[in-house]
């Protein structure tokens, strides 16, 4: 049998494992009536969001004063209209692009810099450690939406500065968890070979370090997105974060409070909306959580 087949086999059998492992992670979560259901939600917003100028029935922004706070199931408008006459099943779906966006893009850098705090501080320990964790303590001693509102009152208001505050905000979760994993990782058997046979640092840290990352790093972007769809969503409710007429959830319970006893609708579907996006994303987060931890799994 010739090298070259040999190497098939092997990368044959190797995607076979891990193909059977997607499907065992699959079928477990199928098994799991909240975890499932989490998934679900999660998979649908997703799908309205990625189809919401074919799904959404009325443009979401287009003003019709002859229309303004009609109620539900009226002249073709599901869920009403606003103030303004704009429809407000139309503006939840586009809504959900910018809840997907903030949540899934903030996640991802400050997911970024966190672990990359978190790995320097936990490999190279000593000053480096004690200077950057305390700038995480000092951090961490402020409200997290009291320095998101303070970083957009100086930034000023909008989707990209609200996205900064998040980040610049929400990068010390990442790096508290990351420094603690590397302390553990640091203390294996194969680490101190690593510097005992002179391995370069930067090919500790990306090939026996970093890939060991990845688990706690799963779990806390799974949990953390809904965190940042609810900041994202209290400061635009107090007027400091995504401005209207870009439709948001958070603006647009802004633009409904005052409606609240009148026209019940402007408020109310909105944050049903909001509700139901974070609780299906902590359920398959904590479904995941439990899934990913070696001692549940050896509970099970």
């Amino acid at each position: 049998m010739s090298q070259v087949s040999v190497e098939k086999r092997i990368l044959y059998k190797t995607n076979e494992r891990q193909n059977g492992k997607v499907v065992s992670l699959f079928k477990r979560l199928v098994k799991n009536p909240f975890g499932f259901l989490g998934f679900l939600v999660i998979l649908s917003v997703c799908i309205v969001g990625l189809l919401a100028p074919i799904i959404a029935p009325f443009n979401p922004v287009e003003t019709d004063l002859t229309k303004k706070l009609l109620a539900p199931m009226t002249e073709g408008h599901l869920l009403g209209t606003d103030q303004l006459g704009r429809d407000i099943l139309s503006r939840i779906i586009y809504g959900t692009r910018i809840s997907l966006l903030i949540g899934v893009t903030t996640v991802l850098f400050a997911g970024l810099i966190g672990t990359t705090v978190g790995v320097l501080a936990g490999y190279f320990r000593g000053w480096v450690d004690v200077v950057l964790m305390r700038i995480v303590d000092v951090q961490l001693s402020f409200p997290f939406i009291l320095l998101v509102l303070i970083i957009n009152a100086v930034l000023g208001t909008g989707l990209k500065n609200i996205m900064l505050s998040l980040i610049v905000v929400g990068w010390v979760s990442y790096a508290r968890v990351i420094r603690s994993e590397v302390l553990a990782i640091r203390e294996k058997e194969y680490i101190h070979s690593c510097f005992a046979t002179g391995v370069p640092q930067w090919e500790i840290i990306v090939k026996h370090i970093m890939p060991n990352l990845f688990t706690p790093l799963i779990v806390l972007a799974s949990l953390q997105v809904s965190t940042f769809i609810i900041a994202e969503a209290s400061v635009s409710f107090l007027g400091f974060g995504v401005q209207p007429p870009t439709p948001a959830w958070g603006n647009m319970l802004n633009e409904g409070k005052n409606f609240i006893l009148s026209s019940w609708w402007l408020i109310t579907f909105p944050g049903l909306a909001l509700v139901i996006t974070t609780l299906g994303i902590n359920l398959f987060g904590d479904w995941l959580r439990d899934e990913l931890d070696p001692e549940m799994n050896q509970n099970r």
